[in-house]
């Protein structure tokens, strides 16, 4: 049974006019292509084929709108740091997320999706720091932690939580394996609770 059960695709946008109405809540899923960045939204939510997958990096090229329910929406952004896609391509992606984060009022927190193998990329950077500017909170999920032993994923995890400091939280996870998905599944209800709840408990 579905997580999830009644997430449903609401609508893709390609321009920020054609971005739902700034009302409700909703929680971004963010990261560099071929992250595993639509695997770990269709796992989280327990939908297969929920977000679209493939083994094409860049594929994700519209901001995707979908509906948890009638007040809560994931969305998801479009792959980004791919250097086979064209340049002009990559700039309207850069145009189009910014000015997604700049007063989207809506914007409960990002899940910023990184491979466990490769971390903290520029891109990876550029977007916390948009997050940051925005007073955005945000949950890093490092993917594909089944390609690395245990102590190296280990180790990653503490690599990054110590550089990102204060500014995120962050998790390994397995979209394969399902590891972290109850504590991915943790952060992303607590994005949907007021600040000040997420703080007393």
């Amino acid at each position: 049974m579905s997580t999830y059960p009644h997430t449903e695709f609401l609508t893709s946008a390609n321009r920020s006019d054609q971005f739902l109405p700034d009302e409700g809540q909703e929680v971004a899923f963010a990261g560099r292509s071929n992250a595993g960045k639509s695997s770990a939204l269709n796992t989280i939510t327990g939908r297969k084929g929920l977000a679209r997958t493939s083994k094409t990096p860049g594929r994700t090229q519209l901001v995707n709108f979908f509906a948890l329910d009638h007040e809560r929406r994931l969305v998801d952004l479009p792959g980004y740091g791919y250097a086979k896609v064209p340049e002009a391509i990559r700039r309207h992606w850069r145009t189009l997320m910014e000015s997604y984060f700049v007063g989207r009022r809506s914007l409960a927190g990002l899940v910023l999706v990184m491979d466990c193998r490769h971390p903290l990329t520029d891109f990876d950077r550029q977007m916390l720091e948009w997050t940051t500017a925005n007073g955005c909170r945000v949950h890093i999920l490092l993917t594909k932690a089944d390609k690395l032993s245990r102590g190296a994923a280990a180790g990653t995890l503490l690599k990054v939580r110590k550089e990102v400091g204060e500014s995120a939280t962050v998790q390994l996870f397995s979209a394969t394996k399902k590891t972290g998905l109850e504590e991915a599944r943790a952060a992303l209800e607590a994005f949907f609770e007021p600040p000040e709840a997420t703080s007393e408990s």
